[in-house]
C-alpha cells in the first residue's frame, strides 16, 4: 500500500507561481513512478506530469516549459512546481503512484494510488 498526502494549492493570480507537494508513505517500490494529474469542474480528469524510476519526465503539451515536476531521493516527496499559471489550469490537482514498470503515457487508468487531491485556481 502507498499513502499519498498532496499540499501546497490555494489560489493565485494569472502569471503567478505555485509548488505542490505530495508526502508518500508505505511500500517503497510501489513509490518508483508517480504523476500529477488535475481535473476541472465538468471536465475529465487529465494527466499533467509523470515521472519514473529513473527521474524520466513527460509532460502534458498544455503545461511544457511551465511546469516541472521532480521527487526528492527517497521518494518520499514528490514536486510540481507551476509558473506562468493560466486560469485554464484551475482544477483538483491529484498525486498518483505505481509500481514499475513506469508507464509510458501519462494515463491515469496506469495509476494505482491517489492522494485526495489540493485545489488550485488561477484568476485572471
Amino acid at each position: 500500500q502507498v499513502q499519498l498526502v498532496e499540499s501546497g494549492g490555494g489560489s493565485v493570480q494569472a502569471g503567478g507561481s505555485l509548488r505542490l507537494s505530495c508526502a508518500a508513505s508505505g511500500y517503497y517500490y510501489n513509490r518508483d513512478c508517480m504523476g500529477w494529474f488535475r481535473q476541472a469542474p465538468g471536465k475529465e480528469r487529465e494527466g499533467v506530469a509523470i515521472i519514473g524510476s529513473l527521474s524520466g519526465t513527460t509532460y502534458a503539451d498544455s503545461v511544457k516549459g511551465r511546469f516541472t515536476i521532480s521527487k526528492d531521493g527517497a521518494k518520499t516527496t514528490l514536486y510540481l512546481q507551476m509558473n506562468s499559471l493560466k486560469p485554464e489550469d484551475t482544477a483538483m490537482y491529484y498525486c498518483a503512484a505505481v509500481s514499475p514498470p513506469c508507464p509510458a503515457l501519462i494515463r491515469d487508468s496506469d495509476y494505482r494510488y491517489w492522494g485526495q487531491g489540493t485545489q488550485v485556481t488561477v484568476s485572471s
